[in-house]
């Protein structure tokens, strides 16, 4: 197996996930309500938005159209959440279980994030 067959299979693991994840903002839209921050309005909506977004990225990764754009919209989408939603519940925690999930989710999305610039950056050699 070729290093460019590994790079795609990898961009279309992480394509499934986003559409799968973003599947489920539209059928569980309650259970992430509560992670978008008090300032916003319009909660449900944004869920569903963010939603489509992953959905779409999914698909471009999948696609492999507008994989650079869609690489560097979703890198951007989660660090926003890590900025917005899990630092604040990081230093906000009650107890150490909820400071070790936030942490976590501090983890996951900002690897998340690079794998997803580095996508975005190599869109062109994954031809």
């Amino acid at each position: 197996m070729t290093q460019h067959s590994i790079s795609r299979i990898a961009v279309i693991i992480l394509g499934v996930i986003m559409i799968l994840f973003g599947i489920y903002h539209f059928m569980r839209p309650d259970n992430l309500i509560v992670f978008v921050p008090d300032f916003l309005p319009g909660k449900k909506l944004l869920v569903y938005i963010v939603g489509l977004a992953f959905i779409l990225t999914g698909f471009a990764f999948i696609a492999h159209k507008f994989v650079q754009a869609a690489g560097y919209v979703l890198a951007a989408l989660l660090v926003i959440f890590v900025l917005s939603i899990h630092v604040p519940n990081y230093i906000g925690a009650a107890d150490a279980d909820m400071k070790t999930m936030a942490f976590v989710n501090i983890l996951k999305d900002t690897a998340l994030a690079a794998f997803a610039m580095y996508i975005g950056s190599e869109a062109r050699n994954l031809d």
